[in-house]
């Protein structure tokens, strides 16, 4: 013989049951961002070992290309290739009509302001960030300029005499709606390699 709920224990129950769902699924988000910053390290190790096409899982569409150190940030960020919007979710990503880092040029990293490019908000003029490249080299740059910027009026060089690394957000740091035009741009010049 079965025994049913009473009445009054039904909406307990299903609320429990969607609470349940919920939590479930908050910690499966989370658990999927935890794995992929690992299976993304480990593609940036395995690319400066020598592999040629590290990819952080086998139907990704994108390698890494630097491990980028900021100050203020906890763990160094792996710079993904291509700044699209999946990519940005899982990192930094570097613009790919732009040059390598370290190379005569505008290097573009661009990041969400809110997760991966939020020690963004913390940096000074004078600040060093530094670059390793998955061909083993490291390149320094200093902070120089800290600009605000309209996205609809205001367009990336991409030439440059000497190695710049511009970081790129979205502005404010704080905004609740994140489509705003405007950008927090972060440019520093080499500083030398190592």
């Amino acid at each position: 013989m079965t025994r049913r709920l009473p009445r009054s224990a039904l909406l307990p129950a299903a609320l429990c049951i969607i609470g349940g769902i919920c939590v479930v699924q908050a910690g499966w988000i989370h658990a999927k961002g935890w794995l992929a910053q690992r299976l993304i390290n480990d593609a940036f190790d395995r690319a400066v070992a020598g592999e040629h096409t590290a990819r952080p899982w086998p139907w990704a569409d994108t390698e890494p290309v630097a491990r980028l150190h900021l100050p203020g940030a906890a763990d160094a960020l792996v710079v993904l290739s291509g700044a699209t919007g999946r990519n940005l979710a899982f990192g930094p990503a570097h613009d790919k009509s732009s040059v390598k880092p370290g190379e005569p040029g505008n290097s573009i990293f661009a990041g969400h302001r809110d997760t991966h490019f939020a020690p963004l908000a913390g940096l000074r003029l004078g600040d060093a960030v530094l670059v390793e490249r998955i061909d083993g080299t490291q390149a320094r740059f200093t902070v120089r300029s800290l600009d605000v910027v309209d996205s609809t009026r205001w367009r990336i060089r991409l030439d440059a005499d000497r190695p710049r690394l511009l970081l790129v957000t979205c502005y404010p740091f704080d905004a609740v709606d994140p489509s705003g035009p405007m950008r927090f741009v972060v440019t520093a010049e080499a500083a030398g390699e190592l």
